[in-house]
């Protein structure tokens, strides 16, 4: 047990410095929406995915109804649904519900990495430590991105904000020069949220409603026109 927990803090470590550079500038976004380190850091313990937890501020500074939040965070971390299907079927078989359901709640996309390339049955203490010791530093990284912002000056915060959307772009932009197909997405994705925020009134239409909408509408579409090809038993692909 003791070198599974130290196996599994020597593999979260090098996922925690990364979450933590990429929550501190989701801290900086979480404090211009006027939370405090304590929330910033409970609300990242919580939220597992820097777009969810984006979705979460963005919704919070737009006066979202509870529901609109909980739809968009459901919604935008619906991958984990598949992750954790994948996942349960390597857990011992003995593991019982409570175990089933920390598993599940530790998922994200990088720790189940590393449960797909762990060898043999998964061990919740490797798991459990590796994910323990990353969403710590997840959460002292929007902790910290909150305190540095409530302490620099004005123009670094708000220069500092701008690095969030630069991470998505560096999310996006390879594969949509790889795939046409998530290049025309997300070209329409930009263009369909332009055109509802001109044509539809917030009193209309809530700035969370137009996310959860745009959402599931583009992601209907893209499903329906371009469903991703299986392959065969032989390693070719068929419709």
């Amino acid at each position: 047990m003791r070198r599974l927990i130290l196996r599994g803090l020597r593999d979260g470590l090098p996922i925690g410095v990364g979450y933590f550079a990429v929550a501190f500038s989701l801290g900086i976004v979480a404090r211009q929406t006027g939370l405090t380190p304590i929330q910033g850091f409970v609300a990242s313990m919580l939220n597992h995915a820097s777009a969810g937890e984006y979705a979460l501020y963005y919704q919070i500074s737009a006066r979202a109804a509870f529901w609109e939040i909980a739809l968009v965070i459901m919604i935008t971390n619906m991958r984990y649904l598949l992750m954790s299907t994948a996942l349960s079927q390597r857990i011992p078989t003995e593991t019982g519900l409570a175990g089933r359901i920390a598993t599940g709640f530790c998922i994200t996309d990088e720790i189940f990495a590393l449960g797909i390339g762990y060898a043999g049955k998964l061990s919740l203490a490797y798991l459990g430590s590796a994910f323990i010791l990353a969403d710590l530093m997840w959460s002292a990284g929007t902790m910290a991105g909150i305190i540095a912002g409530n302490i620099l000056p004005a123009n670094v915060v708000s220069a500092l904000s701008v690095a969030v959307f630069g991470m998505f772009l560096a999310i996006i932009m390879p594969p949509a020069r790889e795939n046409k197909v998530i290049a025309g997405l997300v070209a329409a994705a930009f263009a369909c949220s332009f055109a509802l925020n001109r044509l539809v009134s917030p009193e209309t239409m809530s700035d969370g409603m137009k996310v959860i909408v745009l959402t599931v509408a583009l992601s209907a579409a893209a499903a329906a026109l371009f469903p991703v090809p299986d392959e065969k038993e032989g390693g070719t692909a068929h419709e």
